[in-house]
């Protein structure tokens, strides 16, 4: 099978980290496409680059017709209903898969993500999706997303601290990283913390190989039919 892993911001060192994470868990017969959007904002930070962005997500979309599901690796689900009313194959929101994969391994958990205007539409879409009671609480790092590029031990640090109060104070038995900048951190901070990290990249992939497996597309009966 062919699953798109879209990048809905421009920054390809991005969609090159999240190409790696993404193929790390595919299956040996799965093809990963790595795309980012042409036009659009560099990183996505809050309720305004999220609008401005989709324009481009659905252009880069269009580019890529012979695909089997797509991923948008962007942990605000940026652009899913509009992408899932384009096409017939499944399509997922890394935070979307993140937060189902905590809910399915744990009673409660927490999310780690970078700037503080990013938490309501977090928040928004775990109410969305029925699983904010799941969530104990959403984190800020505080950190730029694409300060994630540089790979600055301050930033790691950051994470790791957050992480730590969210065990300690929120009493999470599971951590979801609220970026996808933040891919290649997880099975690190899994080892170091004795309980699951949870990447959304990886969790895309797998879910979206899962539903192709079974024969499942997007209904097009209802709010997602263009008809």
């Amino acid at each position: 099978m062919k699953i798109l892993v879209i990048n809905p911001n421009t920054t390809a060192s991005m969609t090159q980290k999240i190409a790696v994470a993404a193929r790390a868990v595919a299956r040996p017969d799965t093809e990963i496409v790595a795309a980012n959007s042409q036009n659009g904002p560099a990183s996505i930070q809050g309720f305004l680059d999220v609008a401005i962005c989709v324009p481009g997500l659905l252009d880069e979309v269009a580019r890529h017709p012979d695909v089997d599901a797509i991923v948008i690796a962007c942990f605000d689900d940026t652009g899913l209903d509009a992408v899932r009313s384009s096409v017939s194959v499944p399509v997922l929101g890394i935070g979307e898969a993140a937060y189902h994969a905590a809910s399915m391994i744990a009673t409660k958990f927490s999310v780690i993500t970078t700037l503080s205007r990013s938490v309501p539409g977090i928040e928004n879409n775990l109410m969305r999706y029925g699983l904010a009671q799941k969530c104990v609480r959403v984190r800020a790092t505080d950190i730029p997303v694409l300060k994630l590029e540089e790979g600055d031990p301050a930033t790691l640090f950051k994470i790791r601290s957050e992480i730590r109060e969210a065990i300690v104070q929120d009493h999470a038995e599971a951590i979801v990283l609220g970026c996808a900048g933040m891919a290649d951190l997880m099975a690190q901070l899994s080892e170091e913390f004795g309980l699951p990290v949870i990447d959304g990249v990886a969790a895309g992939v797998t879910f979206a190989e899962a539903l192709v497996n079974n024969r499942l597309k997007t209904s097009k009966i209802g709010a997602y039919s263009l008809k």
